[in-house]
């Protein structure tokens, strides 16, 4: 079974799509990864992980986006596409007239933004 693991950079809420300068790449890899995988949240993954700790202490925040594969780091600093999302995965990408656009996020109501 193939394990992908994404830690995302500070946000002020799980979405990280609120406040004044929403990250289009984010929301794009959101989108992109709930066309992989579900999407789930999973801040303690962050101190239960060697590898995700080591990236921290040498490059700071700047390494995430973090994203591992079976464990070893395929992506850092940036969200891969969905062509490269598939390349590292090992899956083919839809055709291009068959990619879906303005894919809706769910909407997470919360009270920190």
């Amino acid at each position: 079974m193939t394990r992908v693991e994404v830690f995302d950079p500070p946000m002020c809420c799980s979405t990280g799509v609120c406040g004044p300068s929403v990250d289009p790449a984010l929301a794009r890899f959101a989108a992109d990864l709930h066309w992989l995988f579900n999407l789930a949240q999973q801040p303690q993954a962050f101190a239960a992980s060697t590898v995700v700790k080591t990236a921290l202490q040498q490059c700071g925040n700047e390494c995430l986006p973090l994203i591992l594969l079976n464990g070893a780091v395929i992506s850092q600093g940036c969200y891969p596409t969905r062509d490269e999302l598939a390349r590292l995965i090992g899956v083919e990408p839809e055709p291009p007239g068959q990619v879906q656009t303005g894919m809706k996020l769910p909407v997470i109501q919360t009270k920190c933004c």
